[in-house]
């Protein structure tokens, strides 16, 4: 049954933010990352930038970086109105729409925020393929100037989904959460389709591979050189952003 009422909408919302919080903020986590700049809770990190993980690791991201001048693209179906008002309680901005199914008034928005504010992305959401990067994530970073950084996640042994598209990750309380984040990649403009579809497969790869690498290491318990210890960090909003209608 889909739920309709906006105070019911809002309340679920709520209810879903605060669970996160809770259950996420049990895990260890660490992160190792290629470039230390690329994360948006340090001084150091320059953006605008936009964020890809995939799908069934979102409550890492959503979690660990609420208050950092991101905004969230989230779809327009009814369980995307639910994200948005968690988004919201979690310190992000909502766009909502595709990046790959004619959203063009949600691409208008975030043309408009990626010249101030940082994306996340889930470039195989909402629904699939699991794993299956889009083109859309391609031609934003193209067609705005802004770099993409691969944000791998993993836990060890996880709970699954089995029946969900994307066999959605839920980490076992008290367990291991690692992230590897890969360097900045800026699509270069004004690329034809074949090109697009090459740098595509790149970042697919690359997305893929981080994520890889901190399931494995997420699993095998070892320290990783220059391992740091994450924790939920915010840096202050400095404006707020209108999601598209």
């Amino acid at each position: 049954m889909k739920i309709r009422s906006e105070f019911l909408m809002k309340t679920a919302g709520f209810a879903l933010a605060n669970i996160v919080r809770v259950w996420m903020s049990t895990l260890d986590f660490r992160v190792g990352r290629y470039d230390p700049t690329v994360d948006p809770a340090v001084k150091e990190f320059h953006g605008p930038a936009i964020f890809l993980v995939w799908h069934e690791y979102i409550p890492c991201p959503f979690y660990l970086r609420g208050r950092c001048d991101v905004a969230m693209l989230l779809s327009k179906h009814a369980d995307g109105e639910m994200l948005t008002q968690a988004a919201r309680h979690m310190g992000f901005a909502a766009v909502r729409g595709s990046t790959n199914r004619g959203g063009v008034q949600a691409l208008r928005e975030i043309f408009r925020c990626g010249k101030s504010s940082s994306l996340a992305i889930t470039p195989d959401g909402p629904r699939g393929p699991r794993r299956k990067l889009a083109m859309g994530a391609v031609y934003l970073s193209s067609r705005l100037g802004i770099p993409l950084i691969p944000c791998g996640f993993g836990y060890d042994r996880p709970w699954r989904i089995e029946r969900a598209w994307d066999k959605f990750a839920i980490p076992r309380p008290y367990s291991r959460a690692r992230s590897i984040t890969g360097e900045a990649i800026q699509v270069p403009p004004k690329l034809d389709r074949a090109a697009l579809e090459t740098w595509r497969l790149e970042i697919e790869s690359t997305l893929e591979c981080v994520t890889t690498q901190a399931e494995e290491w997420a699993e095998s318990g070892a320290d990783m050189i220059d391992q740091i210890t994450m924790r939920r960090q915010t840096r202050p909003l400095r404006y707020r952003l209108r999601s598209a209608a």
